[in-house]
């Protein structure tokens, strides 16, 4: 009877954690790209395709909320003293001033809370976090991939096309996104988009590779 009821009892713990999925490392997907090279595009899509395997990895900023955003879905949106806090708390792991008194992090809270769901997070951030981030993490956990636009002059373009910002806005997107690009070679890999859907089979291959997924995976 004690042998049956400890058997059992195994049992119930093995499909308990069956019950979750499992990763076999802590690793981590990085996409950063200047504004309007298409990154959200692509994130997107590998989100809506593999929404059992990778989830997005929700950054903290001091910004303002815009049109539809969520607090905890798109942004954790909190105030510039609380960024600051959670700084000193050393609660980041990676954070940046993008512009002028508006801050970006990924915190170490957000990250573990993926993996414990057995994902794999898809940060969505800028250069330099990108590149503080790989500072941190052994070379086989992490895969960086920067997302190059055709020209400086199209991705100016693209976001006038999008009618939602200043001439003086846009020029300040503009002359970032050179300084972005002249890090393109400390990324993993380099996709240009000049052709969306091209990009985004172009990236899911990359990361296929990376988390080891069977050909199967890739439909």
């Amino acid at each position: 009877m004690l042998v049956n009821l400890t058997v059992n009892g195994f049992a119930a713990i093995f499909a308990a954690m069956n019950s979750v999925p499992q990763v076999s490392a802590k690793q981590i997907l990085i996409i950063a790209a200047p504004s309007g090279a298409g990154k959200t595009s692509i994130t997107h899509f590998l989100l809506d395709k593999y929404a059992d395997k990778l989830a997005f990895s929700i950054s903290a900023t001091t910004r303002q909320a815009r049109g539809n955003e969520v607090h905890g879905k798109d942004y954790y949106f909190i105030d510039v003293a609380e960024f600051q806090q959670k700084i000193q708390e050393n609660a980041f792991v990676e954070w940046e001033m993008v512009y002028e008194g508006k801050y970006y992090g990924t915190l170490k809270s957000e990250l573990e809370r993926i993996w414990a769901l057995g994902k794999t997070p898809i940060l969505d951030i800028d250069v330099k976090g990108a590149i503080h981030i790989q500072s941190q993490f052994a070379p086989n956990q992490t895969k960086s991939i920067f997302i190059m636009p055709p020209s400086v002059a199209e991705l100016k373009r693209r976001l006038e096309s999008r009618g939602n910002e200043s001439p003086e806005s846009i020029a300040i997107r503009v002359n970032k996104a050179s300084y972005e690009i002249s890090f393109k070679d400390s990324f993993d890999e380099i996709i240009l988009n000049d052709n969306l859907q091209k990009a985004c089979w172009e990236t899911e291959q990359v990361i296929s590779n990376f988390l080891g997924w069977n050909k199967s995976t890739i439909l």
